[in-house]
C-alpha cells in the first residue's frame, strides 16, 4: 500500500514513537509518505530524527497563498464535497468563534493536503493524536480525500473530548487506535456503541536499540534516579524535587537527573534554589537517544510521578534497560508496570512517592534485577515496533476490504 502519516509535529523530541512505527509499516514492505502540519523544531538530536525532518513535508512550510489556492481549485471543481468538508469543518469547531477560525484553517490545510496526497496516489491516510491532526484527516476525507484513521494517546484528547469532537472524528475514521486498554475505554465512552468495533488497541513500540543494547546490572553503588519527562505540568516534576527535599532531609545519600525541556524549566529551576538542591538535582535538557540509555544506564531506578499520561514511552524504555520504575497509578501505565518491575504509586502523592524512592534506595541488588529483568521482558512482549506496525498495517488492510 502507499500510505501517509500526519501529525501535528513530526518529528519531535518527544514524538519518536512515530518515526518507529512509519519504520516499523516501510519493515513489512509498504510505502510511507511523511506530513506534518508544522515544521520541525530546532532542538532536533537524534541522527534519525534529522534524517526523518528532510523527509518530512510540512503543510504550513507551503504558505497561505498555496493553501488558498488548492481550496480554490477544490471548490471549484468538487463543490458538493466542498460544501461537506466546510460542514465537518463547522461540526468539529464546536462553539466558539476563535474555534471556528481555527478550524477554517484546517479547512485549507485539508485542501492542499489533497491535492499532495492524489498527486502521490495515497490510498490512506494515518495521523497520530486525535487532535488537529485527526481534524484535518476528517475534513480531507469528507472533501474527497482518502480514507483515514488515527491514533490517540492522551491525556490532551481526554481532557476535552468535546470540545476536540472526538466522537464525530471516530464516526468518520475507519478505525482508530488506542495505545492502551485504558485508552480504548475512553475512546468507548465518547462514542457510540455501534462505532466500539472499530477502535482496537495497538500499542507503541521503542528502538529496537533499546532492546538489542547488552543490558547491564545496576552499579552496586549507583544512587542515581532519572527522570525523562518534558518539563510540564503533567509530569508532577515539582512533587519530585518535594520528595527530594524531603529524602534529603532525612538523610538520605542520592541523586537525580532529569533529563528534557519545557515551559516549566524556569519554575523547576527555582523550586532548585529555594530547597538548595542544585547539588542533588540536575535539569540536563535535550538528550539523544544514546545519552539517555546511558543515563539509564548509570541509575538505580526510573522515576516519573505524572499526573496525566497515556502510556509513557519512556517507561517502556527504561524497563527494557532492565531499570525498575517508580510512577503512578494512571491512565494505561498499571497495564505494563506494577510491583513484580517498579513501584506503582497513587498519583499526587507525595508521602507513597518518598517511599518509593526509599525503598529503591535500600533494595538489594538482587531485587533490582529480578524487577529489571520482568520489566524487560514484558516491554518485548508487548512494545516491539515492528510487530505493532503490522497489526496497524493489518487493520488498515482489512477496513479497506471490508469497505469494497
Amino acid at each position: 500500500m502507499r500510505l501517509a502519516y500526519l501529525c501535528n509535529l513530526y518529528p519531535a523530541v518527544s514524538h519518536s514513537f512515530v518515526r518507529r512505527e512509519i519504520e516499523g509499516v516501510e519493515r513489512v514492505g509498504h510505502e510511507v509518505h511523511r506530513f506534518s502540519l508544522r515544521p520541525a523544531r530546532p532542538d532536533l538530536k537524534d541522527e534519525a530524527d534529522l534524517s526523518e525532518a528532510g523527509r518530512t513535508e510540512a503543510v504550513l512550510d507551503r504558505g497561505v497563498m498555496a493553501l488558498l489556492g488548492a481550496a480554490i481549485i477544490l471548490v471549484l471543481s468538487r463543490p458538493g464535497k466542498s460544501l461537506s468538508a466546510l460542514t465537518i469543518a463547522h461540526r468539529l469547531a464546536g462553539p466558539g468563534l476563535k474555534q471556528k477560525f481555527r478550524h477554517l484553517a484546517y479547512w485549507l490545510e485539508a485542501a492542499w493536503l489533497i491535492r499532495r496526497m492524489e498527486a502521490l496516489k495515497i490510498e490512506h491516510l494515518h495521523a497520530h493524536f486525535g487532535t488537529n491532526p485527526a481534524a484535518v484527516a476528517a475534513i480531507a476525507h469528507a472533501w474527497g480525500g482518502p480514507p483515514f484513521s488515527f491514533t490517540v494517546h492522551g491525556p490532551d484528547e481526554f481532557d476535552a473530548p468535546m470540545a476536540l469532537g472526538l466522537g464525530a472524528k471516530i464516526a468518520a475514521a475507519n478505525f482508530v487506535a488506542a495505545i492502551s486498554s485504558y485508552g480504548r475505554s475512553q475512546l468507548m465512552r465518547w462514542s457510540a456503541p455501534n462505532e466500539w468495533d472499530k477502535i482496537e488497541v495497538i500499542r507503541c513500540g521503542i528502538d529496537q536499540e533499546f532492546l538489542e543494547t547488552q543490558t547491564r546490572r545496576v552499579p552496586t553503588d549507583s544512587a542515581e534516579f532519572v527522570c525523562v519527562a518534558r518539563l510540564s505540568a503533567q509530569k508532577g516534576l515539582p512533587l519530585l524535587i518535594a520528595a527530594c527535599n524531603r529524602l534529603r532531609a532525612n538523610g538520605e545519600q542520592f541523586s537525580l537527573t532529569i533529563v528534557g525541556d519545557g515551559e516549566m524549566r524556569p519554575a523547576l529551576e527555582e523550586d532548585l534554589r529555594r530547597h538548595k538542591l542544585e547539588d542533588v538535582i540536575s535539569l540536563a535538557g535535550v538528550r539523544t537517544s544514546a545519552e539517555i540509555r546511558e543515563h539509564l544506564h548509570k541509575a538505580r531506578t526510573f522515576v516519573l510521578p505524572s499526573f496525566a499520561e497515556g502510556l509513557p514511552v519512556v517507561i517502556m524504555e527504561a524497563l527494557a534497560l532492565s531499570r525498575p520504575v517508580i510512577t503512578t497509578a494512571i491512565a494505561g501505565i498499571p497495564e505494563l508496570v506494577d510491583d513484580e518491575c517498579g513501584w506503582l504509586i497513587p498519583a499526587g502523592s507525595e508521602d507513597a512517592l518518598v517511599d518509593a524512592m526509599k525503598s529503591a534506595l535500600h533494595a538489594p541488588p538482587e531485587e533490582l534485577a529480578t524487577k529489571g529483568a520482568i520489566g524487560r521482558e514484558r516491554v518485548r512482549r508487548m512494545h516491539d515496533a515492528t510487530r505493532n506496525a503490522s497489526l496497524l498495517v493489518d487493520a488498515i488492510a482489512s477496513r479497506r476490504l471490508t469497505l469494497r
